[in-house]
């Protein structure tokens, strides 16, 4: 058996969610006795210190012996955060995170809006 054959076997099941920066994956895949295993996993895109981007993944491996508990204690969470909170986004994404548009947009608008702001007169003679 080849590489593609084995990869053809692995690969049963995928779902893809997109959620903002960052990608999930839910992947079925079989073991070499052509039973069934679960792995998620996250991707989010990164840029290094020259520019480039690159993807930062990690993993989760669920077999099948332990999706029925993981199944219960995920919808009991889950259930629990939306009791709790409700359904609606309470913030959103740190500012860290934002796009730097963001901050100017707020900016443009203030200025378009033709809003003065007040601001303190600090002689630094003072200090």
């Amino acid at each position: 058996m080849d590489g593609n054959d084995r990869k053809d076997r692995d690969e049963v099941f995928t779902k893809v969610l997109r959620a903002g920066k960052r990608t999930y994956f839910f992947d079925v895949r079989s073991t070499k006795a052509d039973d069934y295993y679960l792995t998620i996993t996250e991707s989010r895109k990164q840029n290094d210190e020259q520019g480039g981007a690159f993807f930062k993944k990690h993993k989760i491996y669920l077999y099948k012996e332990d999706l029925r508990e993981f199944k219960d204690i995920l919808e009991e969470i889950t259930d629990f955060i939306i009791e709790s909170k409700g359904e609606e986004i309470i913030s959103d994404t740190p500012s860290e995170f934002r796009p730097n548009e963001d901050a100017t947009e707020t900016t443009n608008r203030t200025k378009d809006e033709g809003s003065t702001q007040s601001f303190t007169d600090i002689d630094f003679d003072d200090l």
